[in-house]
């Protein structure tokens, strides 16, 4: 394959090949085959100027080796039937060169070759279908006005008073029109599924009992896939064999991974965490599971934003002001030209366009930042929120506890304590036993086997013996009350600060003595504090924290965090309660959580959000799971459902201004029909062009 270097920065080629040689899916089977190779980051391809933008790991592969790969595409590969008939189809910019072409090209054919009597027969062939459907919807969907019956009324009031030139060439517009739109509309559903399916990743096949690489866009159904650790599930499809654990969050919102084994079903965009699968193929690209999630999205009422239903009615609501304008016109100018363009414009198409796209837009954004929304209604109702209501543990803190201090007593060291303690909770890993371990694990503290049999005592401890010294470690009622270890008034100090720290204690025990006390906690998470200044400043009014957690560690938290107030020892009952007092004074609630005992609340909260390792059951009920950003995905999502609500409404304010503008020119007879339908729908496919671009900055 002939290759010229178009423009070359580290990491960064622009390549150009020859379009007279390289047909436009030969060079998309080009992109599949080096897109699987080792380092190729991204590669894009502009098939109308016969370009590739690639970006590249340096480390991995160099410029040089790329232009090789290239040239090693001799016509062995690019003309092979089995891999082109597999190709993807011809980019979307492409396709709406081809409906231009397409389309005028067999107007003015039909027009140089057919006689009249004919094109005029044509002619009628194509208004009939658009007069059905217009009627149809007055029928069965009691619509008086719609946009349908808008442009069937002008292609009928052209042919009825004779203007059959006039009425092809808006025909022609209008099927234009539509094409254009719909390509539009399913680029915009591409991008969120392409976000939550492709990857560069190579897809391996089993193919005659061998073991094959694939670019991921060659797969189809009833190929046999091997998913190994660590991959993403190119697929819909069964386990044919083998076991492992799938995260599929990006599908259901489960945070915790789903075993799978024989005649499970897997989805698409969904990652293998541990073990390997063999997936027999069901369906891929816009047939998976996760297509038919947006398109339910997309055509479901009660998931629809309700800045985007209100554009859609008020879309409506405006097609009657046509009819009335075009009426006025003909009543006050009697010139068929000029009624006929105001009917050639109208609000309605561009709205219902624009609105569903935005939405979709600002979905595919949320999900490339790790956010995954269940419906557009919950981007909008998080940036109109009020109050944002926290869980505490797991969600202002990571629910992984750590050593925050060691109290050691005066014959004792912090290093002697905390080298015993680990020494005997590595046995038997439990949150706290875990803390200890890691803190010596940290400071580089050796604790070899020098105690004899470890015993586990539930509920109370650990008790062993070192050099023939009894030691012990455990629970205040196991050292104090059980083993009678003498307790002192510095063990109380220690006991009061840390009921004001929140802090759980665990206490070591050795040769009948106490030898130290070790306070853990479970510490803020460090973006917390910077977070609720964020949501502050975004509008947020109140922050406050509800917890099962005792009143120190909860003063704690709230302080480091910066809340406006908190709430603990609550019952599950207790956060449903916080929640609907707030909505009883007016105010629109978001509830972070990850809990089991967090799923009420997040149900009741007008949007529920699930952290980044939540249970199940949370990650279900909510209303958006934040897979990877952690606590700061609250305040983007925010950001972003604002960011929608201004633009669609920016949006139809564009689109009232410039449509009203053709009109009153076609009411003065500046512009002709047929310019004034080319001129809506250019605004109407630029406005939704304009509406996949990204809500927020990098």
């Amino acid at each position: 394959m002939n290759i010229i270097i178009h423009h070359a920065l580290p990491g960064r080629l622009r390549i150009l090949y020859n379009k007279k040689e390289i047909t436009s899916r030969q060079a998309i089977l080009a992109q599949s085959l080096i897109s699987v190779q080792e380092g190729i980051l991204d590669i894009t391809i502009n098939t109308t100027v016969g370009s590739y933008l690639i970006y590249f790991d340096t480390k991995i592969i160099s410029q040089k080796e790329i232009e090789n790969l290239f040239k090693a595409l001799t016509e062995k590969y690019l003309e092979d039937e089995k891999l082109l008939e597999n190709v993807a189809q011809i980019p979307e910019t492409e396709s709406i060169l081809g409906i231009f072409l397409t389309t005028f090209g067999f107007h003015f054919l039909k027009k140089w070759f057919l006689p009249l009597s004919f094109r005029t027969i044509w002619l009628y062939t194509r208004i009939f279908p658009r007069v059905v459907e217009a009627l149809k919807i007055v029928v069965t969907e009691k619509k008086l006005f719609s946009t349908q019956l808008l442009d069937a009324t002008a292609l009928l009031v052209a042919v009825l008073t004779g203007n059959k030139g006039t009425a092809s060439s808006i025909n022609l517009l209008l099927k234009l029109g539509e094409e254009i739109e719909d390509v539009t509309k399913r680029v915009s559903y591409g991008n969120l599924a392409h976000k939550l399916l492709i990857s560069n990743e190579p897809v391996h096949v089993i193919e005659d009992g061998e073991e094959k690489t694939i670019p991921v866009e060659l797969l189809k159904p009833g190929n046999l896939v091997v998913v190994r650790e660590g991959s993403l599930v190119p697929c819909d499809g069964s386990v044919e064999s083998g076991e492992g654990m799938v995260n599929q969050a990006s599908i259901t919102g489960e945070s915790l991974p789903v075993e799978k084994k024989e005649a499970s079903e897997v989805f698409a965009g969904t990652v293998l965490v541990e073990g390997e699968l063999k997936v027999r193929v069901r369906t891929t690209g816009s047939d998976t599971k996760v297509q038919n999630i947006i398109k339910m999205i997309d055509n479901s009422q009660n998931l629809k934003a309700n800045v985007q239903r209100r554009s859609e009615i008020f879309a409506e609501k405006i097609v009657p002001l046509n009819f009335a304008l075009a009426g006025l016109t003909w009543l006050f100018t009697r010139n068929i030209t000029k009624t006929m363009s105001t009917l050639m414009v109208d609000y309605s198409c561009a709205m219902k366009l624009t609105a569903p796209i935005a939405v979709l837009s600002a979905m595919k954004e949320a999900t490339e930042l790790g956010i995954s929304v269940k419906g557009g209604k919950y981007l909008e109702k998080a940036a109109e929120a009020e109050t944002v209501v926290f869980d505490k543990t797991g969600t202002l803190t990571y629910a992984n506890p750590v050593l925050e201090k060691i109290y050691p007593m005066k014959q004792f060291t912090e290093e002697f304590v905390l080298q015993t303690a680990a020494c005997l909770e590595e046995h038997f890993p439990h949150p706290l036993g875990r803390a200890v371990v890691s803190a010596a694990d940290k400071a580089g503290l050796l604790h070899p086997e020098k105690h004899t049999k470890v015993e586990y005592i539930v509920a109370h401890g650990i008790a062993s013996t070192i050099s023939y010294k009894k030691v012990r470690i455990g629970s205040a009622h196991f050292i104090f009350d059980d083993e009678k270890i003498p307790f002192t008034e510095e063990v109380k100090e220690i006991q009061n600060e840390s009921l004001d720290n929140g802090y759980s204690l665990l206490y070591l025990s050795y040769d009948g003595i106490l030898a130290g006390v070790l306070a853990i906690g479970d510490p803020v998470r460090p973006e917390a504090a910077n977070v609720i200044q964020t949501l502050k400043e975004t509008g947020i009014e109140r922050c406050v924290m509800i917890t099962g957690d005792t009143e120190g560690a909860a003063k704690k938290i709230a302080l480091q965090a910066k809340l406006d107030g908190y709430y603990s020892q609550a019952l599950p009952e207790d956060k449903v309660s916080l929640i609907e007092k707030e909505k009883s004074m007016g105010k629109k609630v978001i509830m972070l959580g990850d809990g089991i005992n967090d799923a009420p609340a997040l149900s009741s909260a007008d949007v529920g959000i699930a952290i980044e390792g939540c249970s199940s059951i949370a990650g279900d009920t909510a209303d958006i799971v934040l897979t990877e950003q952690g606590l700061g995905g609250v305040a983007l999502t925010r950001l972003l459902g604002q960011g929608l609500i201004q633009k669609i409404n920016r949006n139809n304010s564009v689109i009232v201004e410039i449509n009203s503008a053709l009109l009153l020119l076609g009411v003065l007879g500046l512009i002709s029909p047929q310019l004034a339908a080319v001129l809506h729908n250019s605004v109407t496919v630029l406005m939704s062009v304009k509406s996949m671009q990204p809500l927020l900055k990098k």
